[in-house]
């Protein structure tokens, strides 16, 4: 479980300030052909706004593939570009596909996308941690600004000002 979990994570990609999957992606989790699950939503599209599926753009498909490192044949032979869908939209897909396999997958991609939400939120609290390291850093600094500033001068006479070699011997 812990392995299927990590596999759907992976597949959880960033567009357009969005988590979302890609329709091949689905399609391959759920076992049935790419072109049969987009079938079956548009025969039900007023159940999929704008902000629970849309097509990606040829730059967006693009994009992925270059930096996601999502193969051509993501694309393989297709006349359309790939649709992609929001953690609501494939939460509506287990209604649209209502086979056994699509609610099991459907409650494993749910728990991926909430594990994913949980990080997001864990690495905020990090964020918040350091601003806080940063602000109790400017005080030190600042109450000990004299003290790092005398080290410093001292350090900078010391470069700039080499001491005079002893003399040895009569000259």
């Amino acid at each position: 479980m812990a392995n299927d979990l990590v596999l759907i994570q992976n597949m959880i990609y960033e567009v357009r300030g969005q988590r979302v999957m890609l329709d091949s992606d689905l399609s391959a989790l759920y076992e049935v052909e790419t072109g049969a699950l987009n079938r079956a939503v548009k025969r039900n599209l007023e159940s999929f706004p704008d902000d629970f599926m849309f097509q990606l753009t040829e730059n967006e498909v693009e994009t992925l593939r270059c930096h996601f490192g999502i193969s051509k044949e993501g694309k393989g032979g297709r006349r359309y570009l790939p649709y992609v869908f929001t953690e609501q939209g494939v939460a509506m897909l287990s209604s649209v596909l209502k086979s056994k396999r699509a609610r099991t997958v459907n409650i494993q991609i749910m728990r991926a996308f909430v594990s994913l939400r949980h990080y997001v939120l864990s690495q905020m609290g990090t964020t918040e941690q350091i601003a806080e390291l940063r602000k109790l850093l400017m005080l030190y600094i600042e109450k000990n600004d004299k003290r790092v500033n005398e080290i410093i001068l001292a350090l900078n006479n010391l470069i700039e000002q080499p001491r005079e070699p002893k003399k040895i011997g009569f000259n």
